[in-house]
């Protein structure tokens, strides 16, 4: 309990320095191309920091989730965090969706990844915990029967608003499309605080919502909450997923927003 209430203290501080590190409109790159600095690792089973075979790894310059170490995949969800929160923010970059999924994956989760926003610090996941509590940008490739299109907001922990109306469904979808496997998608997420998260595929608008909360039936947000985490959600880190499908990711940049 004193390792939780610490690290979200830590990510309160945190939090504030993303609009005092730079001007709005600097762009910071989160990704150096050579390596994982500044991301901790958590793949579901495993202890914090272990990137089970080399699961994300970088590659001519490129973030790869790959799965050619492994022999089954076991519901070894995973995700690569970023070791800042970050609260009022744009964040961009590109994900190709490639290869083919571990076979015994649940066939929702092939051709299927995505970037989680405001995600709880990875300090405070339980070792057999499979997602954070956050909301996810979900990358979606043809073919995938986790969804119809690319570009919507999955929910694990959270609950959120669209035009004043609470909406409890784990899956809200965007007006977007699928695109083909291996083809370089752009996405941007527009994070303002707990006001509004704004979703944009190739430049374009395709989902928006706000006052992203805490879902007060879920076990892992009921742990948060106890720790005196408040419901509404106000910031969080950036995690990238691992799924079971092999992603590449690269142009990770974040731009400051003011408050």
């Amino acid at each position: 309990m004193k390792m939780l209430c610490a690290s979200l203290l830590a990510g309160l501080a945190f939090a504030a320095s993303p609009a005092r590190s730079a001007d709005e409109g600097e762009w910071q790159s989160l990704f150096n191309g050579r390596d994982l600095s500044g991301w901790t690792v958590k793949i579901n089973k495993h202890p914090l920091g272990d990137n089970h075979a080399n699961t994300f790894r970088v590659e001519d310059g490129v973030l790869k989730v790959s799965y050619d170490g492994y022999g089954k995949f076991d519901e070894r969800f995973g995700h690569l965090y970023s070791n800042l929160a970050y609260s009022h923010y744009i964040l961009r970059l590109d994900y190709r969706i490639t290869g083919a999924a571990m076979a015994d994956a649940p066939p929702w989760a092939k051709l299927n990844s995505g970037v989680m926003v405001h995600a709880q610090s990875p300090l405070t996941l339980g070792l057999n915990q499979a997602w954070p509590v956050s909301m996810e940008f979900q990358f979606l490739s043809q073919g995938a029967r986790a969804g119809r299109q690319t570009g919507n907001v999955v929910t694990p922990g959270t609950n959120l608003q669209i035009d004043g109306k609470l909406r409890t469904d784990h899956i809200v979808e965007s007006t977007a499309k699928l695109f083909p496997l291996d083809e370089w998608v752009a996405v941007e997420v527009e994070v303002r605080g707990n006001e509004e998260v704004i979703h944009r595929v190739n430049g374009v608008e395709v989902l928006r919502y706000q006052r992203p909360q805490l879902d007060p039936r879920d076990d892992s947000a009921k742990a948060l909450l106890a720790a005196g985490a408040p419901l509404q959600l106000s910031f969080g880190h950036i995690a990238l997923q691992a799924e079971s499908q092999p992603v590449w990711f690269r142009n990770i940049r974040i731009r400051p927003l003011a408050r």
